[in-house]
């Protein structure tokens, strides 16, 4: 199966959307991405930003915030431009395996069942590393608001 990185639905009706619809989002995790995060949300944890600190942990070095994998989420869902949709958030959400810097993350969003009468559309999210693994997983709710 080929993996498209962007789905453009042309009528942007609900009724058009087909389960099974799924998209890829790839993006390597940089330093820089971290510090801009954490400046962002102010979250400086030493886990992300004291390669010392780290060095002495299971880990070894700095590993990525966790909800930075949902930005990575997020973005997958942005790219799938089914309709006008808002974001209801997402359900189940893990963080199953440290993210270092230099990881490849791929994430793959899946649109797995459609409920008609509440307009929503529930789409299964997995972040998964260079080596295969996987780091991250939801189920990411939509609805519909044209």
């Amino acid at each position: 199966m080929t993996k498209v990185e962007y789905v453009q639905m042309e009528s942007g009706k609900l009724e058009d959307v087909k389960i099974g619809t799924s998209l890829v989002y790839t993006k390597t995790v940089s330093e820089s991405d971290v510090y801009l995060f954490a400046g962002i949300t102010g979250d400086f944890s030493p886990n992300h930003v004291d390669a010392e600190y780290m060095r002495q942990g299971r880990y070894g070095e700095r590993i990525a915030h966790g909800v930075l994998m949902v930005g990575f989420m997020s973005a997958a869902s942005a790219r799938m431009r089914i309709g006008r949709t808002v974001s209801l958030g997402y359900d189940k959400l893990r963080f199953v395996a440290a993210v270092k810097f230099g990881d490849t993350i791929t994430t793959e969003y899946t649109i797995t069942e459609i409920d008609y009468t509440k307009r929503r559309l529930y789409n299964q999210v997995t972040c998964t590393n260079q080596r295969g693994e996987v780091v991250a997983a939801a189920i990411h709710l939509r609805s519909f608001v044209d």
